[in-house]
């Protein structure tokens, strides 16, 4: 049991996470802050959080766990803004996406407090956004990366995996490195692909009259190109060396599938295509990552 937990960001993934911690009775009271103070004061009308707090500082005044649940270009700034109260006992948490950028961005701010950071990353979502939306189930079933660093606490890791597993998520760790590697090749780069195949549609003369014509297919294919541009943003860009070296990759791979067709090499395409069939149809989504 928690005494207080400190929320920064009272969107969709914090404000599950404090719906989730008070479903479990692991925490006796919730004091939000949010960057606009609509959204703040929305949480506590639907009983997000508790205690509205009007600093990212004075949220954390008195907790013993913090989640930070803003968008990865924020981080560094929400380390800044308060550190100046967390204690040696403080669990600090983040949602990010990406996870070297915010260790280094914690490197460089947390100092002393590196200790009780447990860097994280839920997988699970919605399309939409907005506390609004909050679900305290929104991680039950869905995975948790841990990327403990050499400065964690492993007493301090231990409590966050113990945390999440209570609200339901199954946890792995990972380092900062492997993950960052491993969501470019899963994750950044598909919605890269996804963003460029829209605009690359959406630009052509007839590109609408095409888009008339679509069917469930296109759907599914391009789902994750609805996804939030300022979240995305701050993903390519604070993880772009790994995603423009997953990019390298698909370049030559879709080459190969262009250049088959431009030799007219039935015999060089339908072995590609046979590649690419057997390795989807081995593959099976973990009950855990039905969620982007």
């Amino acid at each position: 049991m928690f005494e207080q937990l400190g929320l920064i960001g009272c969107g969709l993934m914090g404000g599950s996470f404090a719906l989730a911690m008070k479903q479990a009775g692991l925490v006796k009271q919730v004091v939000g802050y949010s960057k606009s103070p609509t959204t703040t004061a929305k949480a506590r009308q639907l009983g997000v959080i508790d205690v509205e707090a009007p600093s990212a500082l004075l949220a954390v005044s008195g907790a013993d766990i913090v989640l930070l649940a803003v968008p990865v270009a924020a981080t560094e700034d929400s380390f800044k803004a308060i550190r100046h109260l967390l204690t040696p006992q403080t669990l600090l948490m983040d949602v990010g996406s990406t996870k070297g950028d915010v260790v280094a961005a914690a490197q460089r701010v947390l100092r002393e407090h590196l200790g009780g950071f447990v860097p994280a990353h839920p997988i699970a979502g919605k399309e939409v956004a907005g506390v609004e939306h909050a679900d305290p189930r929104l991680y039950v079933d869905r995975q948790v990366i841990l990327t403990p660093t050499e400065h964690t606490d492993p007493a301090q890791t231990d409590r966050a995996e113990a945390v999440w597993r209570a609200l339901g998520a199954q946890v792995l760790r990972m380092t900062p490195q492997a993950h960052d590697s491993t969501y470019a090749a899963v994750s950044h780069l598909p919605h890269l692909l996804a963003f460029a195949y829209m605009n690359g549609l959406a630009a052509q003369p007839e590109g609408a009259k095409f888009l008339a014509m679509a069917g469930p297919g296109f759907r599914d294919f391009t789902r994750i190109a609805a996804s939030d541009p300022s979240v995305w943003r701050d993903i390519l860009l604070t993880n772009r060396e790994e995603v423009l070296a997953q990019s390298r990759h698909f370049r030559a791979a879709l080459e190969a599938l262009e250049q088959s067709l431009t030799d007219q090499r039935a015999d060089v395409l339908v072995p590609l295509i046979e590649q690419a069939n057997k390795q989807r149809g081995a593959w099976r989504l973990p009950a855990s990552k039905d969620s982007d």
